[in-house]
């Protein structure tokens, strides 16, 4: 990249944050801080809620990945990666439910009152780790943009991204991620519709070429995605915590349309893939190959794209870790008076901790992504959340959550780490996802047994004293 790229890169870039800076509240109270509320005490609003769910889950790793699977496996890949954001339905009909039915007023809340202190800390502990990778997953994309990774523009690039989002969300925690949101999900779709734009003429001429057949590759990863919408969304705490911060019909509406939204986002995307498949781009990430082909106006565009989807996730990211830290491990219904001054205080840390797995490619090829990979949980570890969210409506106990909750956690612990373990049967499908699949579905079906037994016994439980 000369320098004429990068000082546009920059100045792109500023513009960008002086924008955001803008639009972020420059004070708000300890409820706006940690539950998004108005100065003068009101929920969001439906529009805000959509279009801040919406882009929290259009993130930079996932603009990535969409492009990089239609790119592998065809059009079908992007849509496999779309049936992820079914999980806004999933979710949002659980959330319903919980909401309507129950009087708790977070997640945590609702685990602790029917597993006990011990299951809802084990689960906050998953959510943890899923908040710390969300940091370096994020600038890593937003630092590949400016230069190769390790460079000097990369290291400035992540450090000058971390900084400015750390400042205007401790400035206005969960407030200033949903009123930076509503700018950043307009601004991501003008940017998609000049992709769109651009792309579009070579892939309608030639579509049979740029989209083979519906492999089997494909449709396995889509079974896995699917398979995954039932327990995923339940330790990401930006659809969890946006959950209980409007009234349940509002949040039930704003999470279907945020689905659909950021679905179909996603799959228009992920045409990127595509065009970089019928321009022979077989090697690194498609964004990048295609962004560098389409010349510096693209360039730029996909650039302000993955600042804008990285930030707005990054924004969440904090503002959950503060709420997860000070309110929710305590179960505080309450804010205290210093609750704010914590929780900006583990914001700071959780950015510095964050970013040090970027550190990792100075360790070599092989420990370096070992490393990245040993602070991975994936949506396969948490599988034991299907469960114990949809199934919560049966006699419940902690013997519920432990049955649930570590088959899934020790299955995809051996997938990450030691996949060799297990036999040929238990892969489903076909491709690379084979394996994933297969543990997954196998897996699920492990995790809702133990639940149902834990169910089976609390019945015995409860009724034994009866016919002593």
């Amino acid at each position: 990249m000369n320098t004429e790229h990068t000082i546009a890169l920059w100045l792109l870039a500023l513009a960008y944050m002086g924008i955001i800076w803008w639009k972020a509240p420059k004070q708000v109270s300890a409820s706006g801080f940690f539950k998004g509320k108005h100065a003068d005490g009101k929920d969001p609003s439906l529009g805000l809620l959509i279009a801040s769910a919406a882009i929290s889950w259009i993130f930079a790793k996932s603009i990535v990945n969409a492009a990089d699977l239609s790119q592998a496996f065809g059009f079908w890949g992007g849509v496999g990666y779309g049936v992820y954001y079914l999980s806004f339905v999933v979710a949002g009909i659980a959330f319903y439910l919980i909401r309507t039915r129950t009087a708790y007023t977070s997640l945590p809340a609702f685990l602790r009152g029917k597993y006990g202190l011990v299951g809802m800390r084990l689960f906050l502990l998953a959510v943890g780790i899923r908040l710390y990778n969300e940091i370096w997953s994020n600038t890593k994309v937003v630092g590949s943009f400016f230069g190769p990774e390790g460079g000097s523009q990369y290291w400035l690039a992540v450090l000058v991204f971390t900084v400015f989002t750390v400042i205007y969300t401790w400035r206005g925690g969960l407030r200033s991620s949903l009123l930076t949101d509503a700018f950043q999900m307009v601004f991501a779709g003008l940017l998609l519709a000049i992709t769109l734009f651009v792309i579009s003429p070579p892939l309608i001429r030639e579509w049979p070429q740029a989209t083979p057949d519906m492999t089997g590759s494909a449709l396995t990863f889509a079974l896995l995605a699917f398979l995954q919408i039932f327990s995923y969304p339940f330790h990401d705490p930006v659809m969890t915590d946006r959950a209980f911060i409007t009234s349940p019909r509002t949040m039930l509406k704003g999470f279907i349309a945020a689905g659909l939204l950021s679905g179909a986002f996603i799959v228009l995307f992920s045409l990127v893939g595509l065009y970089a498949r019928l321009q022979g781009e077989g090697s690194g990430p498609a964004v990048l190959s295609v962004s560098a082909a389409l010349g510096l106006p693209m360039l730029l565009i996909f650039n302000v794209m993955m600042l804008t989807s990285a930030g707005s996730t990054l924004d969440s990211t904090f503002s959950s870790a503060g709420k997860l830290s000070i309110l929710d491990w305590k179960s505080r219904q309450a804010i205290a008076p210093n609750s704010v001054r914590r929780a900006r205080g583990v914001i700071v840390a959780l950015a510095i901790l964050g970013n040090l797995p970027l550190l990792t490619i100075y360790m070599g090829d092989q420990i370096g992504p070992a490393v990245i990979a040993a602070t991975t949980i994936s949506g396969t570890m948490v599988m034991g959340l299907a469960p114990i969210i949809l199934l919560s409506f049966l006699p419940t106990s902690a013997l519920n959550f432990h049955l649930a909750f570590w088959p899934g956690l020790l299955l995809g612990g051996l997938l990450a780490f030691t996949p060799s373990i297990f036999p040929a049967w238990v892969a489903v499908g076909s491709g690379k996802y084979a394996l994933a699949t297969g543990v997954n579905l196998y897996g699920l079906g492990l995790c809702t047994a133990g639940f149902l037994i834990g169910s089976g016994v609390n019945l015995y439980k409860k009724k034994s004293p009866e016919t002593t």
